[in-house]
């Protein structure tokens, strides 16, 4: 994940900013107070941590590369901002009352691992928010019309809830919640569906270059011409057509918030109502 995120960390912030509406669900569901500690696992340069941190909360940002950290250090100095990853977390047993991570699971690489990690890191009660993606829902999105080897590479390397699901079950950690989102107009995090309701949004390259699917996963080739074809698409009013054949109620991307039990327990009710 450093390496590749050391590639697209020149000007990430400009197209990769805190979306106010995704940082207000998180706070939603993390409920966190001013007086605890919080962990943000791949934290990037800091946008969400920076601006929960201009909040009042108290959070610390991990990250597993360095030009990612040096930005987010340049752009606050009072924040704790350490290297590592979601396996290997420098913190010691029980620090954090709460920890989020955003779009960052596809790049873990042992998930048994990180959770075993998040677990130890976390306080009894504790509650752990992450926003992402899934197979199901990704198989969803228009661009496979476009770039379907892109996306096949982007899905194959997106936990589901059942490897989640199965990846906590030998710690304390319980999924609690799951909350779907769908893209809204006005997204200010132009992460990788950013365009589903506006497409030439993916002409900007600037935007591309921010979201690792194109800037690390895609066939240079495949993304000229599914661009081409996007454009002759959009030009020739057949997009809302193609668009319409990927409508779905399984929702974008989800909120799902896993809490630390005091006593173990187990099920997976949560999950079976989702999928």
């Amino acid at each position: 994940m450093d390496i590749k995120y050391d590639k697209i960390g020149t000007g990430y912030n400009s197209t990769r900013q805190a979306d106010p509406y995704l940082a207000e669900r998180l706070l939603y569901h993390l409920r966190p107070k001013t007086d605890r500690l919080y962990l943000d696992i791949g934290c990037g340069t800091g946008n969400y941590t920076i601006t929960f941190a201009d909040k009042d909360f108290k959070f610390i940002g991990v990250e597993p590369s360095e030009k990612m950290l040096n930005e987010a250090r340049s752009r606050n100095q009072d924040i704790n901002w350490l290297q590592g990853t979601a396996e290997q977390i420098p913190a010691d047993d029980k620090m954090f009352d709460g920890i989020i991570a955003t779009l960052t699971i596809h790049h873990w690489t042992d998930l048994k691992k990180a959770f075993v990690e998040i677990d130890r890191v976390l306080s009894a009660n504790g509650r752990f928010v992450l926003f992402t993606s899934t197979p199901e829902q990704m198989k969803g999105y228009w661009l496979n019309h476009y770039f379907p080897k892109m996306l096949h590479s982007s899905i194959v390397q997106m936990p589901s809830l059942v490897d989640i699901q199965e990846a906590i079950e030998q710690t304390e950690l319980e999924i609690t919640g799951i909350e779907k989102y769908f893209i809204k107009d006005d997204l200010q995090d132009c992460f990788l569906y950013v365009g589903k309701n506006n497409p030439t949004r993916y002409f900007d390259e600037a935007i591309r270059n921010g979201i690792s699917s194109f800037s690390s996963l895609a066939n240079m080739d495949e993304v000229k011409q599914g661009l081409s074809k996007l454009r002759n698409d959009i030009d020739d009013q057949a997009f809302d057509k193609i668009k319409g054949q990927y409508i779905n109620e399984l929702g974008d991307y989800l909120f799902i918030t896993i809490t630390k039990k005091t006593t173990y327990s187990s099920g997976n009710s949560v999950i079976d109502n989702v999928i």
